[in-house]
């Protein structure tokens, strides 16, 4: 595939950058480290650096000839609150963290590109690399938004990317639409009466009342929204007690619900509170429900779509450019950016064999560092296209 040249040259710093950050990696907004990183790199290659936008999150901004033209392009920089499986020398050095989704990989590719463009700087326009802290649930993207991001660092569009494990390397999606689903958390507090876990009819036991909740949530989605319409619930926490001879008082139940639809969003809330404090009051507890909405959908514009198509056509054949695909139920806080300005999400496709194909949020993923001069070439190419210099 026809990576471009300078930036196949320089593929091992790419690798080294990218590896070092997966050995240290940072939680949301507690990336210092990384966003120093990053920051050092711009600067040296010639990039005004804004730093301070969401807390750890900084703007690179490239202007090159008199065009007013500009585009932004973004990267997140968290990682994920568990522990990493691997052994190999860049595991991560920072217990109980883990860049566990290739957000090292997303900022290692967009560095990448900064460096290539502020090489050859050909093209006519500015170029805004946005790289975002703390998009795994805790909105950095919002927060980049409303402090001002695309006011401070205007743009006429806006792109992102992710590594995808179940595409083979070579391969890049442009689809047009929801390409992911909104997400959503919840927490159920179930008050009970605690006592002796010997003498459990004088107790109210919040165990069963929450096994009870749990089994019935389940049901929603199987049988109270239409089959046609995308919905998940999952429990993902269950907490109660402190030893083993006592029924405790309250348990706590957590979890997500991802959607496509609004309809089905509002629907999704409104039989999750009803099915839960039910429960609860069939067996004489109470449950308290609290309903937090998160991200919203990806929608790709359908402009800036045919446009990184066209640019992924360049990099990897238009054969490999993916066009249609069903949408994705995880959840992703670029939504935020693509509300404020037309923006396309696309996937690259990072499986090949063994490498590569573990599963994002698993303690034995690794980005695979193969793809980064694709995601970097990607981005330039775009670049180029998107502001091209005037003859």
């Amino acid at each position: 595939m026809p990576v471009l040249n300078r930036i196949a040259a320089f593929a091992p710093d790419l690798t080294e950058w990218r590896q070092d950050l997966h050995a240290h990696p940072e939680l949301g907004f507690q990336e210092h480290r990384t966003s120093n990183f990053v920051a050092e790199k711009l600067a040296g290659w010639g990039i005004e650096v804004t730093r301070g936008i969401a807390g750890t999150g900084l703007v690179g901004s490239l202007r090159v000839g008199t065009s007013n033209r500009a585009i932004g392009i973004r990267a997140d920089m968290d990682a994920l609150e568990m522990p990493e499986a691997n052994d190999f020398p860049h595991a991560s050095k920072n217990a109980g963290a883990m860049h566990a989704c290739g957000h090292d990989g997303h900022t290692t590719m967009l560095l990448g590109a900064a460096r290539y463009l502020a090489e050859t700087r050909n093209f006519d326009g500015t170029v805004h690399f946005i790289f975002q802290p703390a998009e795994e649930g805790l909105g950095g993207g919002r927060v980049m938004v409303e402090e001002g991001l695309f006011d401070r660092f205007p743009c006429d569009t806006v792109f992102g990317a992710h590594n995808d494990t179940y595409l083979p390397v070579g391969t890049i999606t442009a689809v047009e639409g929801s390409v992911s689903a909104a997400s959503d958390r919840f927490w159920i507090r179930i008050a009970g009466i605690g006592g002796h876990a010997a003498r459990p009819h004088r107790t109210i036991d919040p165990v069963l009342v929450g096994a009870h909740i749990v089994v019935a949530l389940q049901s929603i989605v199987a049988r109270r929204i239409d089959p046609l319409s995308s919905a998940v619930l999952s429990i993902t926490q269950f907490h109660a007690g402190s030893t083993g001879n006592v029924i405790p008082q309250t348990a706590i139940l957590n979890g997500t619900v991802r959607t496509l639809k609004p309809a089905v969003q509002d629907e999704m809330e409104r039989l999750l509170s009803e099915v839960a404090t039910a429960t609860a009051t069939a067996h004489g507890a109470t449950a308290a429900v609290e309903y937090i909405r998160g991200y919203p959908p990806v929608l790709n514009a359908p402009a800036p779509t045919e446009r990184a198509a066209l640019a992924a056509a360049k990099i990897v054949g238009a054969e490999h450019v993916i066009r249609s695909r069903p949408p994705g139920m995880g959840g992703e806080d670029f939504s935020f950016m693509a509300l404020r300005v037309p923006g396309c999400f696309v996937r690259i496709g990072q499986a090949d064999g063994a490498i590569g194909s573990t599963p994002v949020h698993n303690s034995a993923y690794d980005f695979n560092d193969a793809i980064l001069p694709i995601g970097a070439s990607l981005w330039s190419t775009l670049v180029e296209q998107e502001l091209p210099r005037q003859s």
